[in-house]
């Protein structure tokens, strides 16, 4: 197998390192007693269910959705005409990437890091000026934002400049602010960079991996509470230790429930139980998902949970999720893509833009699209052919023809039709 010479710095790189993928526990301690943080993925996070699930929920939302290329012109908006920028866009991000993959993934740095950076690799001639080739995600963690207001790198006017590190090379690279998309999370100070959402949360969300252990470790011990030993003699520490692990045997462990433990005599054990329905604990904890979910934008009934929810406020719950969460990141992709992949010019000048057709996430059961679909054919604001789309059926020959009933008319011309054949001369 032949290797590129980024491959072989790649795997130089690991194999030069103390540290590498697949590193054992001692490596982990090692870290942590340098300082330095193990979890720059926020793994901890992802293990709290809630966390995952708005995560989840966000980026994949942003995925599905379709980005569509229109060109706004005199007589209103129509599909643009596809080129390289709109085939990259919209077909085929890159060689490893499809558009869901890509925007999905895009999502999740965002939210998760606060920001997400798209390097956008561009060829030029003379003849048809930038041209998009291909789009890649550059690792949020990895990218160090720069503004250049004493013109270092030669500028008048102060310019936002990426720098990347690659971590398998450790060669950085800068790129100017037009040759890299950056998205950002509502939560900025400074209108430049953002913050993610789980610094506000950090306790929150620690709070409820730490309830998610507990539950783990009584689940491990068979819903078994800790107990006291009790006896009369006095041990020495290897004893107390043998005894408790005798014990520990068969006390612990779902195999073990349900099962008698034989106790000699002289001992005793006293069960140490604080019951979960004393302490408020499922409550604390739902409280505790509904507050994470809350802060992402997520309504309960995405999260599962349905206590106070019926069919119409679940739909109801799927139409503010659109207006209140997604519309605003979708109007901050559009504004972001629209400006540094087709520029001014194209912008101003041609009409031409890229949307993301919210629309996916309100399709309805097949007998409410009919009625939609009808009314808007019959009242003339769809052609025939507008609504075969939505439905994903071939064009009919005279499709593109608005149709109304007849019986309609102009408010101007309101009981001019019972004037006609009138008068004295017609009796």
């Amino acid at each position: 197998m032949k290797f590129t010479n980024r491959i072989r710095n790649a795997i130089r790189a690991f194999t030069n390192n103390s540290i590498v993928i697949g590193r054992r526990d001692e490596d982990a301690h090692l870290l942590e007693w340098l300082g330095i943080d193990d979890d720059h993925l926020g793994k901890g996070e992802l293990n709290e269910v809630t966390y995952f699930t708005c995560m989840k929920k966000l980026s994949e939302t942003i995925g599905k959705l379709p980005l569509k290329y229109y060109q706004e012109t005199s007589s209103g908006r129509s599909r643009a005409d596809p080129d390289q920028t709109a085939y990259v866009l919209t077909m085929r991000p890159n060689n490893f990437m499809t558009p869901t993959t890509f925007w999905t993934s895009v999502e999740y740095n965002c939210q998760h890091f606060g920001n997400a950076y798209v390097w956008m690799n561009e060829t030029y001639d003379r003849q048809n000026g930038y041209q998009l080739q291909d789009i890649w995600i550059m690792p949020s963690q990895d990218v160090e934002v720069m503004i250049d207001d004493a013109g270092v790198f030669g500028k008048k006017n102060a310019d936002i400049y990426y720098l990347y590190t690659d971590r398998y090379t450790h060669e950085s690279y800068v790129f100017a602010s037009r040759k890299v998309m950056h998205f950002k999370t509502w939560l900025t100070l400074d209108g430049i960079t953002g913050e993610p959402v789980r610094n506000i949360l950090r306790h929150q969300i620690s709070g409820a991996l730490e309830s998610q252990k507990y539950m783990n470790n009584l689940y491990s011990q068979g819903m078994t509470a800790s107990m006291a030993l009790q006896y009369t003699s006095d041990l020495d520490e290897t004893k107390v230790k043998a005894l408790q692990n005798k014990f520990q045997k068969y006390l612990t462990g779902p195999k073990n429930a349900g099962k008698v433990v034989p106790i000699p005599l002289g001992l005793t054990l006293t069960p140490l139980n604080i019951k979960l329905t004393d302490a408020q604990f499922f409550e604390l904890k739902k409280y505790s998902a509904l507050q994470i979910a809350a802060a992402f934008g997520i309504k309960p009934n995405q999260i599962n949970d349905y206590e106070k929810s019926s069919y119409a406020s679940a739909e109801m719950q799927q139409l503010d999720f659109l207006l209140d969460t997604i519309m605003p990141r979708l109007k901050l992709y559009e504004e972001e893509i629209n400006y540094k992949a087709l520029g001014r010019k194209a912008m101003l000048k041609d009409g031409l833009y890229f949307k993301f057709n919210e629309k996916a996430l309100l399709r309805t059961d097949s007998k409410t699209q009919a009625d939609i679909l009808t009314a808007y054919v019959n009242n003339a604001i769809y052609t025939p052919n507008e609504a075969r789309d939505y439905l994903d059926k071939e064009h009919k020959p005279e499709g593109d023809i608005l149709v109304a009933n007849g019986n309609y008319i102009p408010l101007s011309d309101v009981g001019k039709q019972y004037g006609v054949g009138g008068g004295e001369e017609n009796e």
